[in-house]
């Protein structure tokens, strides 16, 4: 399947649906298997519009083409393993939102078509060669939103004009190469930029009940 294939059949929309076992026997039909890091509930809107987008390219769900989906539900660790069940299930094509799940994806073949969806530049991070050219099984989407974050720090500072501090939340399994842009962005402002590091719910919950995260007066 070609790369120009591959993008029509996904319609450039994000996927969500129950969890289900990938039905092999339906190889009739193409199989795309997405997958997510995060958990169903917050991204059912998303059915709707992807499968819109199929339709609209000639794909209906159920009669033209197959769409599983696999959730990390924030934890990370998982996603090599739920990349590994679409390749055992021999899917047509995987749907990876977010660097993460495009990084298992990745790790778990190398020749099942892969479109990815990230908010960094693929390059940096290795998920591809070039931007005009690929290569290997992967392409996909970048919005490549590193410039972002500076700006959304000047708008909080507008927001709160008194603030001195302003905490930051990384995730440290996460490409953070914008942090350093931040940083700078924090300095021209004056703003104390401390870096607390999280990478799932827990750890997230830990550090909002630190001293670090507790308001003193």
């Amino acid at each position: 399947m070609r790369r120009r294939e591959i993008l029509v059949l996904l319609g450039g929309a994000t996927i969500a649906c129950p969890r289900a076992a990938v039905r092999a026997q339906q190889k009739a039909m193409p199989v795309v298997g997405y997958l997510h890091f995060a958990s169903p509930g917050p991204f059912a809107y998303q059915v709707d519009a992807f499968r819109q987008g199929l339709a609209e390219n000639g794909y209906v769900g159920g009669k033209s083409v197959v769409v599983e989906t696999r959730w990390a539900e924030g934890q990370l660790e998982r996603l090599p393993a739920l990349a590994a069940e679409f390749v055992a299930a021999k899917v047509d094509v995987i749907a990876a939102l977010g660097p993460p799940p495009a990084r298992a994806a990745k790790s778990a073949t190398t020749t099942i078509p892969i479109v990815f969806l990230v908010g960094i530049d693929p390059v940096a991070v290795g998920l591809v060669a070039s931007l005009s050219h690929p290569g290997g099984n992967l392409t996909g989407f970048s919005q490549l939103a590193g410039a972002l974050p500076p700006k959304r720090l000047e708008l909080l500072c507008e927001l709160v004009p008194g603030a001195k501090v302003i905490a930051l939340l990384v995730n440290p399994k996460e490409n953070s190469e914008w942090v350093a842009d931040l940083q700078l962005a924090a300095r021209t402002k004056g703003v104390e930029l401390p870096i607390l590091k999280a990478s799932n719910e827990g750890e997230i919950d830990a550090l909002l009940r630190s001293p670090t995260c507790t308001p003193t007066h």
